[in-house]
């Protein structure tokens, strides 16, 4: 599913100047084109222009080395949006505490929040 978001020219501590966000997911996963419309309605909402790179994952020996939380993971530089302690990772479906109770995506808000933090972490690094 090809996005609509243009790349915009970022600085970053890991002298990275393109920032793009990684959308993790298995096409068995129910929830990851939800996740998918927020993302995007967020980044317009805020006026970010910000590529969404699509990574599939095909099987249980990817899941480690992507970080791979369950699908949906979104991922900047390689960081997990929402981070947890997990001791392996696998392929499943991922659940988020949202404030309208435990949801399989991320709501518009809370990525509204996230790319806010992540403008603010840019700006410092000005």
């Amino acid at each position: 599913m090809p996005t609509d978001c243009a790349v915009s020219d970022l600085s970053s501590a890991q002298n990275k100047t393109t920032m793009e966000i990684n959308l993790l997911y298995f096409e068995g996963c129910p929830s990851w084109k939800n996740a998918l419309t927020n993302l995007q309605i967020a980044l317009k909402e805020e006026g970010m222009d910000i590529s969404i790179k699509l990574i599939e994952v095909k099987s249980g020996h990817d899941v480690a080395g992507k970080k791979f939380l369950g699908s949906p993971t979104f991922q900047v530089y390689g960081e997990d949006f929402w981070p947890e302690d997990q001791p392996s990772y696998s392929m499943n479906c991922r659940i988020y505490a949202t404030l309208e109770g435990l949801k399989g995506w991320p709501t518009i808000d809370m990525f509204r929040q996230k790319l806010l933090d992540m403008k603010k972490e840019k700006d410092k690094l000005k």
